[in-house]
């Protein structure tokens, strides 16, 4: 006859300290540092001064359980020790004291004095965790279940991991995501999404972008905005042009970023048309797109010779408000070359002097290229001539284009008087 029934035994090592017979008022009123819940599946400890050398308990049951322990510091030096019940080793949270390697020691040693215990505690644990301690969910979970962070906690751990540049900051900031007292907002998931789209994770970020539709979140402009830059980059265009015919369809006006981000799009795509098609529309709301963005449009332009098109975008930038510099004068000038139109591109130079920019050497040399592909040699020389005479001197770009062309015409005499000056100018320069 079992006696027992379902009752259990505590027994220390040193004296028994009291049993449990379905009377929780009985064990509670002789031992007030122990505290039972679910029967006899769970038992809590609490450590206090006055037994705090407590040595370990033993747990006996007319059952058989498999116990597995997570300990918890509360404050300082507070104790809380928590039993979990199951075969399966999820987690244990032991203070950090010993096993660190001198690399997490430094780690540890880095975290901001300011930041508070809570956020250590976690920060520790974050540092020196491994897969053989359990998942990193469950030390998230338990963090939150028993020092209760709040929002600025949660921020403040991210922005430290972050800036560690730590291979578990994108799990932790996931997980975050899942916590009431992270207080996620439509902001949390963008910089996930923009975090993901940086290391070109387009499966994860879709993932987080469904999730967090899932949630009841209701997309912005600023998250498809976010989407249409991320494929994007990867050149993806279809998948571009459904995020922002989504953007479209929220009924808003559409600001500079979503249109500069479906216009590099295009760019990327070999569509400058397309882009500038965008530019227009833009153009007519008064609406100007950033300098990078028509850079990139000018440069799509001069690389395939469409002057047409580099000349329409240079006059946009100009009424964009943005001036022009020698980066943006040498697009013109190359824009033209590669067309074939050598006179064009010299006009577009002489243009740029005349506004007071000094010409670089990059943008001489592109003139020499572009009589080169006309093999007008004797104005190619004229022009060179007329920069010296205002005290313009080449470079060593510009030497380069105009040996190779004169060794191409078999001249070998002039090669070497051109190399033999372009010597002694860099001589002359140094000294």
């Amino acid at each position: 006859m079992n006696i027992l029934g379902n009752s259990s035994f505590c027994v220390d090592p040193i004296f028994i300290m009291g049993n449990y017979c379905n009377n929780l008022l009985i064990c509670n009123f002789y031992y007030p540092n122990y505290s039972i819940t679910n029967n006899t599946t769970k038992l809590y400890r609490i450590q206090t001064k006055r037994n705090s050398l407590w040595k370990r308990t033993f747990y006996f049951d007319s059952h058989k359980y498999y116990f597995d322990s997570v300990i918890v510091g509360v404050g300082t030096e507070e104790i809380v020790e928590e039993v979990i019940e199951g075969n399966y080793k999820r987690f244990r949270w032991n203070e950090i004291r010993h096993d660190v390697t001198e690399e997490q020691k430094q780690a540890i040693g880095k975290l901001p004095f300011k930041m508070v215990k809570r956020c250590k505690a976690v920060m520790r644990q974050i540092i020196c965790f491994s897969e053989e301690k359990g998942r990193l969910c469950d030390v998230l979970g338990a963090w939150v279940k028993i020092m209760k962070p709040t929002r600025a906690d949660w921020l403040s751990v991210l922005k430290e991991l972050k800036n560690m540049d730590h291979p578990l900051y994108l799990e932790v900031a996931e997980h975050a995501l899942l916590e009431e007292s992270f207080e996620p907002n439509l902001r949390d998931y963008t910089k996930l999404i923009h975090y993901y789209s940086k290391e070109s994770q387009l499966d994860a970020a879709e993932n987080i972008f469904t999730a967090m539709k899932q949630r009841g979140f209701i997309c912005d402009q600023v998250i498809l905005t976010t989407m249409v830059h991320m494929y994007s980059k990867a050149g993806h265009l279809d998948r571009a042009e459904e995020y922002f015919e989504e953007i479209k369809l929220l009924g808003e006006p559409l600001d500079k970023r979503s249109y500069g981000s479906m216009i590099m799009t295009y760019i990327r795509a070999g569509m400058p048309e397309k882009g500038e098609s965008l530019l227009e529309e833009m153009d007519a709301q008064e609406i100007y797109a950033g300098s990078e963005v028509y850079k990139a449009l000018l440069r799509a332009y001069s690389k395939i010779g469409n002057a047409e098109g580099a000349q329409r975008v240079f006059d946009a930038i100009q009424m964009a408000g943005i001036i022009p510099d020698d980066k943006v004068c040498s697009l013109l000038i190359y824009a033209y070359g590669m067309a074939g139109q050598s006179e064009k591109a010299r006009i577009a130079f002489e243009n740029m002097k005349r506004v007071g920019i000094k010409p670089t050497d990059k943008c001489i040399s592109l003139v020499l290229v572009a009589y080169e592909k006309e093999n007008m040699i004797n104005t190619a020389l004229k022009f060179l001539i007329d920069l010296e005479k205002d005290g313009i001197m080449v470079g060593e770009e510009t030497s380069r284009i105009l040996a190779s062309w004169f060794r191409k015409l078999g001249v070998v005499e002039e090669v070497e008087l051109v190399l033999r000056d372009f010597a002694t100018t860099t001589s002359h320069q140094i000294s």
